[in-house]
């Protein structure tokens, strides 16, 4: 389960600067002033995270018990916790499999060299691969030993179903949680503790896409830059056939989310002290064709997201991340960029390295953004006439 993240092998430096940036990221920074319960979430779920990675799984529970209660829908990202580490844990014990599946290409490296010289070399590479301690140390899963996802997943799940009795042992603690949590909804009637009549739960796709914007948006050097363009673009070109297919299913998924699943909740409409009220105006709403203009925005942000995550992290971990996004955002039918916050840290927490130039360019630009935030909300306050009290502009 260490290999899942990135930072473990870029030096203490580098993973402060990566920890400092995280903190002014300009949502969670916002309401680390606030009492709003969307920082002790972030944190609870992170330490489920850590203690996960430790192998510590019941203390890793007692936090995700801590962070259900701060927001139900972080169950989601224990199971996809959970779920990745019973695959790292069952890879473990395969490590013939691995090093098998890890070595198959060497064999056709050179083919100047004889036969019985390239079997040597092949057969001492796979020694020093399997012996070398790096191989024990490794930080990310940028090699995938697999040809494609379908292979990925049918051998994982074999592997899983093989090892069940091992896996459920191990992962008792979660075992527990999860029983307990499906108890409670049972008892509850759903999965909101608090008003439940404002998040009934709904297919907010639209959702899903915004998201994938505002995070790609938020991560300019790694996405919008002109080198990623035309990284993509020839990614696109090697394959013309299965990458036009891609940008056409995502292109029309994504026009069938825009146009039947775009929900404006009352709260969206109603509350102007919020910025998302006047980027629904200005920008989404401004007339009817701005939310079909935006779709190859949507398309983009997302192809490069699971693109760049794809370099360093599996195929497998890619889709259940994927799949965790749409599980919590989908059915919120409210546009709250709160939301984000948590699948945006593990986005950027599992994301390549960049320079630190470019770290630092976006460092400045959260803190002016904070700053910009904060002087709104100390010193441009408004009332609205049919409440008494002040009212502030806020995330």
């Amino acid at each position: 389960m260490d290999r899942c993240c990135n930072f473990a092998g870029i030096g203490e430096r580098k993973a402060t600067a990566y920890a400092i940036l995280v903190a002014l990221y300009p949502v969670h920074w916002f309401f680390t002033f606030l009492y709003y319960t969307d920082v002790a979430s972030l944190a609870a779920v992170l330490a489920v995270y850590l203690f996960c990675l430790k192998k510590q799984f019941w203390i890793s529970t007692m936090f995700g018990v801590f962070s259900i209660l701060f927001r139900q829908t972080n169950v989601i990202w224990i199971i996809f916790f959970a779920a990745n580490g019973a695959i790292t844990y069952v890879k473990d014990l395969y490590p013939k499999d691995n090093a098998s599946h890890e070595n198959s290409e060497p064999i056709h490296q050179s083919k100047k060299a004889s036969a019985r010289d390239n079997k040597t070399s092949v057969q001492s590479l796979r020694r020093r691969r399997i012996n070398s301690p790096i191989n024990k140390v490794i930080v990310c899963e940028s090699a995938n030993p697999y040809n494609s996802l379908t292979e990925e997943v049918c051998d994982i799940s074999l592997k899983l179903w093989n090892s069940k009795c091992e896996i459920l042992i191990a992962f008792a603690p979660f075992v527990v949680v999860m029983a307990a949590f499906v108890a409670f909804i049972i008892w509850n009637g759903g999965i909101v503790l608090g008003a439940k009549e404002a998040h009934v739960v709904s297919p907010h796709f639209a959702q899903f896409l915004y998201f994938g914007l505002v995070s790609a948006a938020a991560l300019l050097p790694w996405h919008f830059t002109p080198n990623r363009v035309l990284d993509l673009f020839h990614l696109s070109g090697k394959n013309k056939t299965c990458g036009s297919l891609a940008v056409l299913m995502g292109l029309g998924l994504s026009f069938v989310a825009v146009h039947f699943f775009s929900i404006a909740h009352p709260y969206l409409l109603a509350d102007n002290r919020h910025y998302t009220f006047y980027i629904w105006r200005k920008v989404i709403q401004v007339n009817w064709m701005m939310k079909y203009m935006l779709i190859p925005l949507y398309v983009y942000s997302w192809l490069s997201i699971i693109n760049i995550l794809g370099k360093s992290q599996t195929r497998i971990w890619v889709l259940s991340f994927v799949l965790s996004v749409a599980l919590v955002l989908v059915p919120a039918p409210l546009v709250e960029f709160r939301y984000y916050t948590i699948p945006f840290v593990i986005l950027v927490l599992h994301s390549p390295s960049i320079g630190n130039g470019k770290l630092l360019a976006m460092g400045s630009l959260y803190a002016a953004v904070d700053l910009s935030t904060l002087v709104m909300f100390l010193f441009r306050p408004f009332r609205w006439e049919h409440e008494p009290g002040t009212q502030r502009f806020m995330w």
